[in-house]
């Protein structure tokens, strides 16, 4: 934390420019290594990506806002980017330059008209943790231990720039087009707004909260929203690790399945009781603790699941329909994995696709109990997906597929089973699943 960032560049043309000056150090990079290769050529990449991915980390570390966000999300997917972006991208779930004292104290100002040491008995000026949206003080009031979220100034108001000014590389590098994306980067766009709304994220911080806080094994904060605003949240201080330094101290096995249990339920009930889930699942927004519970950080991004999404996304999770063509076609149809102009031979390609897919990534729907500790399920899972991704069919047919709702549902399953394999837990993975929607196979 000891790197303090004084001011953040808040201007549409600040921000591009900084975007620009990277963009040209980046290939001047480029250009250096490929003419060292001519001379060496048994050079390989790994110390053009390690310069680039400082380069860039650096420069989205100083912008913070929508940019480092994308790069957080992007180091979670494996085999998206070269490992050392994903090593460097992914410090910024919990590892970010922290903001200097001043501009903590400006923006109590412009919200409060008053310093954080006229709000809280104690105020700890120094960030306990920085990541892409915002940062985390400590502080006291009335005998309790607060954390006290501050948003990065300008954030907000930079989320639309920036996202247009990620577009193009984007689609650039996925191979996309404009027509392609946009609802995609649309619903993208929609969810890192609603991250800016702090007063939002009281609100659902406060009802997801309260719904959930009878599962077993899990913790939430009070939020108090008397010293809360658009800019700033309030809540208790909870104590716990994160995911890397809990499996430093090499728990057992049944503290590692709580944890695990306790996260998958969570998921679980939020998605099949309140049709609303925590749609930001990597290790910096959990406390693990050594007694096997978890306590839940960060409703920033929260996603809202419409009733037919949800039928039509559970549908395909039944083991029958992978049994049954007609209603395997319909399914993938509704969830738009097959669109009506489909030739017959692309149809087929997709339906096959989607029929092995399937049949790997739902392995753990399809039992009473699963053991995300088996390297061999996640070995098959990304080798598929790394023969998918050389495949010339595939690579022919690339074009974005699936309901645009389906990409926080995706990507917070994603980020589940990276946790749970990281943990190594069994999980009975029928807790809270309405048994109308999946039935074990085994049953």
């Amino acid at each position: 934390m000891a790197d303090k960032r004084s001011r953040i560049p808040t201007s549409k043309i600040e921000r591009a420019g900084k975007f620009m000056k990277t963009g040209l150090k980046v290939g001047g990079n480029f250009v250096k290594h490929y003419s060292k290769k001519l001379i060496h050529p048994e050079m390989d990449r790994s110390s053009l990506d390690q310069q680039n991915a400082e380069e860039i980390y650096e420069t989205l570390s100083e912008l913070k806002g929508s940019a480092l966000k994308v790069a957080q999300m992007l180091s979670m997917d494996k085999g998206v980017l070269p490992m050392a972006y994903s090593k460097k991208f992914a410090q910024a779930q919990y590892q970010a330059p922290a903001l200097s004292g001043p501009l903590v104290v400006k923006t109590f100002q412009q919200y409060f008209s008053k310093s954080p040491a006229e709000l809280y008995d104690t105020f700890d000026m120094k960030a306990k943790h920085a990541a892409s949206i915002g940062q985390v003080h400590q502080a006291t009031k009335d005998g309790k231990s607060l954390a006290v979220k501050i948003q990065y100034p300008g954030v907000a108001d930079s989320v639309i720039s920036d996202l247009k000014m990620i577009k193009p590389m984007a689609k650039q590098l996925l191979g996309f087009k404009e027509r392609d994306t946009k609802q995609y980067f649309q619903e993208i766009q929609d969810r890192l707004l609603e991250e800016t709304d702090y007063e939002l994220e009281l609100k659902r911080s406060m009802f997801i909260s309260e719904a959930c806080k009878d599962i077993p094994n899990l913790d939430f904060a009070t939020y108090y929203p008397d010293l809360s605003c658009e800019r700033i949240i309030t809540m208790d201080w909870k104590d716990g690790v994160h995911l890397d330094d809990l499996l430093d101290k090499n728990p057992p096995q049944h503290i590692r399945n709580s944890i695990g249990q306790a996260l998958w339920d969570f998921y679980n009930f939020q998605i099949h009781q309140l049709k609303i889930m925590h749609a930001d699942a990597h290790p910096g927004n959990y406390l693990l603790r050594m007694d096997g519970t978890v306590c839940i950080l960060d409703f920033g991004c929260v996603k809202e699941i419409p009733e037919s999404f949800y039928e039509t996304y559970f549908q395909l999770l039944s083991p029958e329909i992978l049994k049954d063509e007609v209603e395997l076609r319909k399914s993938c149809e509704a969830a738009q994995l097959i669109r009506p102009n489909d030739p017959p031979e692309l149809v087929e390609f997709y339906m096959s696709i989607v029929k092995e897919a399937l049949g790997l990534v739902l392995k753990p729907f399809f039992v009473d109990e699963f053991d995300f500790g088996d390297d061999e399920f996640f070995d098959s899972i990304y080798a598929y997906a790394e023969q998918m991704g050389r495949n010339p069919a595939m690579r022919d047919s690339m074009s974005p597929r699936g309901d645009k709702d389906g990409i926080y549902m995706n990507r917070t399953y994603f980020g589940l089973y990276s946790i749970l394999n990281k943990l190594k837990a069994k999980i009975h993975t029928q807790n809270y699943f309405p048994q109308d929607k999946l039935r074990p196979a085994t049953m």
